[in-house]
C-alpha cells in the first residue's frame, strides 16, 4: 500500500479526530522514530570511535502556512491528499557536523538501517544550487507502528556542517525577506560567502586529518612539521583534481 493510501487509511480510522491533527501526529511520530536512531547512530560511534560526528539534531514540522503556499508554488490545490502526495519536508531533521567527511559517513549510517528506506538523495555539496546554497538531502521513509496498522511516513534529512548551517540560515531570513528577489549586490555576496564557507571546510577537514595522523604516527618533534605538509598536501592535492574533473 502507497504511504498516501496508507495515511488516508489512518484518517479514517481516526474519523472523530481533526484530519489535520491526524497526519501531524504521524508525521510527529516519524521524527521521533528518526530522531531516536539518530541518537543511538551517534552513541555507538561515541563508543567505538570516541568520537561524536553529530554537533547537534534539530527537528520541526511545517507550519501549516508554509505547506499551503508550496503547494501553491507548484500549482496543486490545499487538500491534506496533496500535502501528503507532494509535499517532501514536512517533517524535517538537520544534522549539524564539523567536517564534511562527517556528512558522507552519517549518510551510509543512515543508508544502512534496515527499516529506513532512502526514497531520494540531493548532494548539494558535489553539487551547489546557484545561489551557493550546500547540504546533503536524504528523503526517506520510515515505518510508524501504530494500535492496529502500520503507516510509512517520509522525513527529509539535510546534512550540513556548522559553517553551511550558518551561511543557510542567513540565506533563508534573506529569501523571505524580499520574497524570492534578493538585490543582485546581495545575492552576489551571499555566493562569495558560499565559497569562502566551502574553502573554510575544506581547511578545517585538512587539519582535523592532520592532528589525526599525528596522534597516529606520534611523530617526534623534528618531523612533526612533515606529517603535517604531507597530510595538507594531499588535501589540497585532492581538491585540485576534483576542481579539474
Amino acid at each position: 500500500m502507497k504511504q498516501e493510501q496508507q495515511v488516508e487509511a489512518a484518517i479514517r480510522t481516526y474519523e472523530d479526530v481533526d484530519s489535520w491533527r491526524t497526519v501531524i501526529f504521524l508525521y510527529n511520530a516519524a521524527l521521533k522514530e528518526v530522531g531516536t536512531k539518530l541518537e543511538i547512530l551517534n552513541e555507538e560511534f561515541q563508543h567505538v570511535h570516541k568520537y561524536n560526528p553529530i554537533e547537534h539534531i534539530k527537528t520541526r514540522i511545517k507550519t501549516a502556512e508554509s505547506i499551503v503556499k508550496k503547494l501553491k508554488r507548484y500549482g496543486y490545490e490545499t487538500s491534506i491528499e496533496n500535502m501528503v502526495r507532494y509535499i517532501n519536508d514536512i517533517a524535517g531533521v538537520r544534522l549539524i557536523c564539523s567536517f564534511t567527511s562527517d556528512i558522507y559517513r552519517l549518510a551510509e549510517m543512515i543508508g544502512n538501517q534496515s527499516d529506513l528506506k532512502v526514497l531520494s538523495i540531493k548532494d548539494y555539496i558535489k553539487h551547489p544550487k546557484d545561489s551557493g546554497y550546500m547540504s546533503y538531502h536524504m528523503l526517506v521513509s520510515v515505518p510508524i507502528f501504530l494500535s492496529d496498522s502500520v503507516v510509512d511516513a517520509k522525513v527529509e534529512i539535510q546534512i550540513r556542517t556548522i559553517a553551511m548551517d550558518f551561511w543557510a540560515s542567513l540565506e533563508h531570513k534573506i529569501y523571505y525577506k524580499f520574497e524570492g528577489n534578493a538585490p543582485e549586490y546581495i545575492s552576489r555576496d551571499l555566493r562569495e560567502c558560499a565559497k569562502m564557507v566551502a574553502e573554510l571546510d575544506e581547511k578545517m577537514l585538512s587539519l582535523n586529518e592532520a592532528i589525526q595522523a599525528c596522534v597516529v604516527h606520534k611523530p617526534d618533534k623534528d618531523n612533526m612539521d612533515d606529517v603535517l605538509d604531507h597530510v595538507i598536501g594531499n588535501r589540497r592535492e585532492q581538491k585540485t583534481l576534483r576542481f579539474r574533473a
